[in-house]
């Protein structure tokens, strides 16, 4: 199953200072770490930034997905990674069995160094860079980030491969382009004026979402509603159209667009006890409940 989640550039509008903003960012990468995300959407929401918008939220959350041992050489110093020191550790885990005798590992590395004849030096964690060969049709460039599948490290026996590596990778695009992606799966908007999910509800779902989710969340005092211009009277309460976006009572669609709306609204936390759900915590809840299997 693939997973999108998508946050907006104004998520961290209510930190007081760098520090907590970094901190809350630092949460975010956690559950998008915790439930195995395969992509981190930043969409702009720029009406509702304050200090701190989407280059900074964007920033921080790609150091935090990159492996502590390449963020020297890939990052340098930067002023908005000023306190990257409180972020907590994501343990992102290997991907393991990938050889046929069920060993081996796929870990991040960072080329270091072009060569000739289709060789390069990677720096991938070991305790000096690696000379690797170039897949044959694949092009790489001195800084960029690469796959590489460790079988033996001792001897070292490893090799670059052609496929995403652990975790998660972060982008910055617009709401209705990640919704519109091939793959995106089922794209639901998390609402508190959504359909309120039930176990019911989940498992109805479950056998749908087994094909991949696009999953977006808003900000602290600023739901999707809000930032889409939305009006919560038009929240579908369970009805799709042709288009697959929502349709509300009127049976017009609702949403970013009639081609790249939302399939589902939900509520993942119908019980809201405190008036604010921060992102961070929307995302542990609702993703804890869609990522559930049968």
């Amino acid at each position: 199953m693939t997973l999108t989640v998508c946050v907006p550039s104004s998520l961290v509008r209510e930190a007081e200072d760098q520090r907590e903003a970094t901190r809350k960012l630092g949460y975010v990468a956690r559950a998008a770490a915790v439930f195995r995300a395969d992509r981190l959407v930043v969409f702009p929401d720029r009406e509702g930034e304050r200090r701190w918008g989407g280059e900074f939220v964007a920033t921080v959350l790609e150091y935090a997905a990159t492996p502590p041992y390449l963020r020297q050489e890939a990052w340098g110093k930067r002023d908005e990674l000023r306190y990257v020191g409180v972020l907590p550790p994501l343990r992102v885990s290997p991907r393991t069995g990938s050889e046929p005798d069920g060993s081996g590992s796929s870990t991040q590395g960072i080329v270091t160094e072009v060569g000739p004849e289709g060789r390069v030096r990677v720096n991938c964690g070991l305790q000096h860079p690696i000379s690797l060969f170039v897949p044959s049709g694949m092009e790489v460039e001195e800084g960029e980030r690469v796959t590489v599948r460790i079988s033996s490290r001792e001897p070292v026996r490893a090799r670059i491969v052609d496929e995403a590596p652990p975790g998660f990778v972060v982008e910055r695009a617009d709401l209705p382009e990640a919704l519109g992606r091939e793959g995106a799966g089922v794209r639901i908007a998390t609402s508190r004026h959504g359909q309120k999910l039930s176990v019911t509800r989940l498992s109805a779902l479950a056998g749908s979402l087994e094909g991949g989710m696009t999953v977006a969340f808003g900000a602290p005092e600023r739901g999707l509603p809000d930032i889409l211009g939305v009006d919560v009277e038009d929240i579908p309460a369970g009805t799709t159209g042709e288009g697959g976006g929502p349709v509300g009572s009127d049976g017009r669609h609702v949403g970013p667009d009639s081609e790249a709306g939302f399939d589902l609204w939900l509520n993942t936390i119908p019980r809201q006890g405190s008036e604010v759900v921060r992102t961070e915590e929307a995302m542990f809840a609702s993703l804890g409940c869609l990522t559930l299997t049968e």
